[in-house]
């Protein structure tokens, strides 16, 4: 067996210990130098970490497939980035990757039931048909978990190192490399050593056509979109207007739908804007494109992090990078607080336009600005008799509307989420 240590781009895997522990215990079973009991007992520890992720991952089959699987379109190296969303490369990095490949491709034909009769271990059968409980698989969702299963079984199937490395680079072709190709959205955390992009496994999956009404709104961000993710000149985004009418939902679907274009969204809140740069840092020169996503976003007088926004989005020295840009939603237009005093002394209008001009500049640097008004009446109806047809809810059209006017008098107003809650209103009535 090739020395799983000499692999040169492959290294330092995430989650590899369950790696370094089963390449040494296929490659020391048979030896007299070594306690039989002590490799018994790091094979049993490993089949249980096997186990542990098989759960955490929702893997189902040949779990030892599935976990060299996993270590291969996690790992982020000079070859697996040149590969990312363009598929083979040439040159000598390719030679590399090939010397790598061959490794995990011996360990794929491994004979498990070898290692089972010497020590006498008939449990580690288990590990070639193993079949997951329903709740099993937190870490990656349906969609994801199935590529890196599909990818499992016709890396089995491979003849030659050939094959068995073009279907590696076919995946990173269509899919990615590690955490930003596996998944679309993404949240910041402030550790020890800096700012860290995490994934977020569970996600809305809603869609535009979700969205009742609001075609114009909804094209103006597709159009931004579309622009952006074929490699077009786009503009930062800010959604603004009366609460619950859908402008984070719509950005939700944003995300949803181009997704496959290898678009990625980050959301950062207010209190991490200091770490902007940070996370730009990480991301600028992949092969994806980036919406930094700010939710709910306004600022009071006294809170001074919207000038750490300014200078990323347009004015600091650095250019902000091709593949970046920044949606945000807010209530408010012009998302810094404004008084009337700003306006009112006129003893000192010099002071005072610079003061307006300093909270303005802020949503100058949106190029696209959009606003989401509250329906009404004929419009709040039309969004409930939509979300009550896509329900299955049965009620004459009548008395819907009469319930729904009833509704939202109480509910803060017409608008897109009083409608929504409304229908679960009444589908929570429905006894099952």
């Amino acid at each position: 067996m090739k020395h799983a240590g000499n692999m040169i781009l492959y290294r330092n895997l995430e989650q590899g210990q369950i790696f370094e522990d089963m390449t040494w215990i296929m490659e020391h079973y048979r030896s007299d130098y070594y306690n039989r009991e002590d490799i018994r007992a790091l094979c049993y520890e490993s089949f249980h970490n096997l186990i542990e992720l098989a759960a955490s991952h929702g893997f189902e089959g040949n779990l030892w497939h599935n976990y060299l699987t996993l270590l291969m379109v996690n790992h982020e190296n000079a070859y697996s980035r040149a590969c990312e969303n363009r598929g083979s490369v040439s040159g000598s990095i390719n030679e590399l990757a090939r010397h790598d490949l061959a490794v995990f491709q011996e360990l794929f034909s491994f004979d498990f039931q070898e290692l089972e009769q010497e020590l006498e271990m008939p449990e580690l059968m288990l590990l070639k048909d193993y079949h997951r409980s329903e709740q099993s698989g937190r870490i990656f969702n349906h969609r994801i978990r199935e590529r890196i299963c599909e990818l499992s079984i016709r890396l089995e199937k491979a003849e030659t190192v050939e094959e068995f490395q073009k279907e590696v680079t076919t995946f990173y072709g269509e899919f990615g490399v590690g955490k930003l190709g596996l998944h679309k959205a993404f949240r910041v955390e402030h550790e020890k050593q800096g700012a860290q992009i995490v994934p977020i496994t569970n996600i809305a999956h809603v869609h535009l056509s979700d969205l009742v009404g609001y075609e114009r709104e909804k094209q103006k961000l597709i159009d931004n979109t579309e622009a952006f993710v074929e490699g077009r000149q786009a503009n930062n985004c800010l959604l603004f207007g009366d609460a619950g009418t859908g402008k984070s939902t719509s950005i939700k679907a944003i995300i949803n739908q181009y997704y496959a274009q290898g678009l990625r969204m980050i959301e950062v809140y207010k209190h991490q804007f200091q770490d902007l740069n940070s996370v730009i840092s990480q991301i600028k020169n992949r092969n994806y494109k980036f919406i930094i996503y700010m939710d709910d976003l306004s600022f009071e007088e006294f809170e001074i992090e919207y000038k750490y926004l300014k200078a990323v989005i347009e004015g600091g020295l650095e250019k902000k990078p091709d593949n970046v840009l920044i949606y945000a939603t807010s209530n408010r237009r012009h998302l810094v607080r404004e008084k009337f005093s700003d306006k009112e002394e006129r003893d000192d209008e010099l002071h005072i336009r610079d003061t307006v001009q300093e909270k303005l500049s802020l949503v100058s640097r949106f190029g696209v600005t959009i606003y989401f008004g509250s329906p009404d009446k004929k419009e709040f109806h039309e969004i409930v008799r939509r979300l009550a047809e896509k329900n299955q809810i049965q009620m004459e059209e009548e008395t819907l509307f009469l319930e729904a006017d009833r509704w939202e008098l109480n509910h803060g107003g017409p608008s897109g989420r009083c409608a929504q809650q409304f229908i679960n209103y009444l589908m929570g009535k429905v006894k099952l």
